[in-house]
């Protein structure tokens, strides 16, 4: 005798009775016997059902989550976890012994994210790094329509294109080097020119036609880029008194038939009182403005991703002179299948005497004396699991700084791999 599918789904139900299985299984198992018994189900059709049972015990229920304001119409709960392994040398010409080599596992990211609406197009977002004590969002959201939006809060401005990418879709693991001298913490060589940063902030687009839109943004914060909450909630000094200004524009369209996706633009920023040489003038009244112009596409299986940045700093490379830097890196990639995509990332940077190390600029490397320019390539692949939910992430890179600024050896090499395994929800 052969079971009926609508039997057979009846059957998983009595089973179930709409709760956990492993509550019922005893239930279950005399439910299924008598079943048997009555020349319902055969044996094989029990063992069918009883597998089904196991892999649906087995299944992660997702736990409902609620808000405690008594406006709360909508709450998420989210996280995203990075583990790195990075084996990273470096070759210092002309010194006696090179810096001790990076050779370790590590957690790179581990944020916890909170979002919640309270009606009225109002909401918040949160996310807290438990890897570094840090965060990555902490605004209030109000989106009057869903072209328009408006955050008060703790955020990225939209300068620097790669910066402002989700670190879940990073194909190349890291950010470029570039990406990371311009806009990361000022340690009297990088810029900390974007990033991180408090204030109000307006990002909104407008149809060209079906397939294109005009995309924009503009934001007032606070100058000083900020990395934990003890210096978001800090109230200043004499070198953040002043407000920085930031604005951003683009295209971004789609091809016809699904064919790909594509944007471009430029971005600005000033940043008053942050210029000066190493960080000991910041609030002297030396200004910094920084530059981006990139793009970024992805058709069929190709993708490319490029952006160029320089900054105007007055006296950054010394106490007499402004410093012009000026970077650019293009990074190709290849959908080789549905799971698998291999990357190629090359970079190039000018600091026009205001420096750069090997560690300034490749994270994890050791650090190396100071030089003047840098470049690199990158090569890896990309094993997407479950998409970007749970990929694992392998490349190389072999990168090196020249033209000393200090008198140091003349050029410093690193070589490396570095590997990521991600799960976010």
């Amino acid at each position: 005798m052969t079971i009926a599918p609508s039997l057979r789904c009846l059957a998983l139900a009595a089973c179930f009775g709409g709760v956990a299985a492993p509550a019922l299984a005893q239930d279950s198992a005399a439910l299924i016997n008598a079943l048997i018994r009555k020349g319902i189900l055969t044996s094989q059709e029990a063992e069918d059902i009883r597998a089904d049972l196991t892999r649906e015990a087995a299944a992660v229920i997702p736990a409902p989550a609620f808000g405690g304001g008594k406006s709360t119409d909508r709450l998420s709960v989210g996280m995203r976890m990075q583990l790195q392994y990075a084996g990273i040398d470096t070759d210092v010409r002309g010194a006696a012994f090179g810096p001790v080599a990076t050779n370790q596992f590590f957690t790179r990211r581990m944020y916890l994210t909170l979002k919640a609406g309270v009606g009225g197009n109002w909401g918040a977002t949160m996310t807290y790094d438990f890897a570094s004590g840090g965060y990555d969002d902490a605004i209030v959201e109000w989106r009057p329509n869903p072209d328009l939006s408006f955050n008060f809060g703790l955020r990225k401005v939209n300068v620097a294109y790669e910066e402002r990418a989700t670190s879940g879709h990073l194909k190349s693991i890291e950010r470029s080097g570039i990406t990371r001298y311009f806009v990361e913490s000022n340690n009297g060589r990088r810029l900390g020119a974007a990033s991180y940063r408090i204030g109000a902030f307006l990002d909104g687009k407008k149809e060209i036609n079906q397939r294109t839109n005009f995309v924009y943004s503009a934001a007032i914060t606070d100058p000083q880029r900020n990395e934990t909450f003890s210096l978001a909630s800090a109230s200043g000094d004499a070198t953040s008194n002043k407000l920085a200004f930031w604005g951003n524009a683009g295209i971004a369209g789609r091809l016809p038939d699904n064919g790909g996706t594509w944007i471009g633009g430029v971005g600005v920023g000033f940043l008053p009182d942050q210029g000066g040489v190493g960080t000991a003038n910041l609030g002297r009244g030396f200004d910094l403005t920084i530059y981006s112009v990139y793009f970024d596409a992805q058709i069929g299986r190709y993708g490319l991703m490029a952006e160029y940045l320089t900054a105007d700093i007055e006296r950054g490379a010394s106490a007499t002179r402004d410093a012009k830097p000026a970077g650019w890196f293009i990074q190709p990639s290849f959908l080789f299948s549905d799971t698998l995509e291999f990357v190629v990332r090359y970079q190039r940077l000018d600091t026009d005497g205001r420096g750069v190390q090997l560690g300034d600029v490749v994270r994890s490397a050791p650090t190396g004396a100071t030089m003047n320019k840098f470049d690199e390539w990158y090569a890896g692949a990309n094993w997407y699991l479950r998409g970007n939910d749970l990929k694992f992430q392998l490349g190389a890179l072999s990168g090196k700084t020249k033209e000393t600024v200090t008198g140091a050896p003349a050029e410093a090499k690193t070589v490396g791999v570095r590997s990521q395994l991600q799960i976010q929800f």
